[in-house]
């Protein structure tokens, strides 16, 4: 059995201050929800208890004062996924009070060149993210150990959420100018 302090579900109701997120793939098809992405290519309308469960999650989080917030470092043009993702999820979850950033690099290097997605509790609880060559989930991989680093510790993942704000546009922006395209 899989202890809480080890478990990713678990760690959102029990971050006390952020959870923050940095997406690198193109195509995660293969580990949400390939229901609805069949779905929305198909043209279909967004069904009604879409992202239901992270919904909530997300609401449960931000109505008690926590923030939320994924970078996403992305190219154009999108991939179906990232058209996907962009319009049905991210729109979606930021009713629920979600923050998105966007990090384009069609023009410019990746400054994350290599860093793996991740989750990043309260600034020192890193969680990697591991995903096989087709875009499958294949688990997480807590580094390092839950509680390992002491509080006000910077990690490697501190800096790449650093990083990745730094140079990464509100969602609302971006989308206001790439959206379409």
């Amino acid at each position: 059995m899989i202890s809480a302090s080890n478990d990713l579900a678990a760690r959102f109701s029990t971050f006390q201050e952020e959870a923050f997120r940095l997406e690198t793939l193109d195509d995660y098809s293969n580990s949400g929800n390939p229901a609805a992405f069949r779905a929305f290519l198909a043209g279909e309308p967004k069904p009604a208890d879409y992202n239901a469960g992270w919904l909530e999650t997300v609401r449960t989080a931000t109505e008690s004062g926590k923030r939320m917030v994924r970078v996403h470092v992305l190219s154009r043009p999108l991939t179906p996924y990232l058209r996907y993702e962009l319009s049905w999820g991210y729109q979606t979850n930021m009713m629920a009070g979600e923050e998105f950033h966007i990090l384009d690099t069609t023009d410019r290097p990746n400054p994350l060149e290599g860093v793996p997605d991740f989750w990043l509790f309260d600034g020192r609880e890193p969680v990697v993210l591991n995903y096989d060559e087709n875009g499958a989930f294949t688990g997480p991989t807590f580094v390092p150990a839950p509680g390992a680093l002491p509080t006000g510790e910077q990690s490697e993942y501190a800096t790449y959420r650093s990083v990745a704000l730094a140079m990464s546009v509100p969602f609302t922006e971006w989308w206001g100018k790439h959206g379409a395209a």
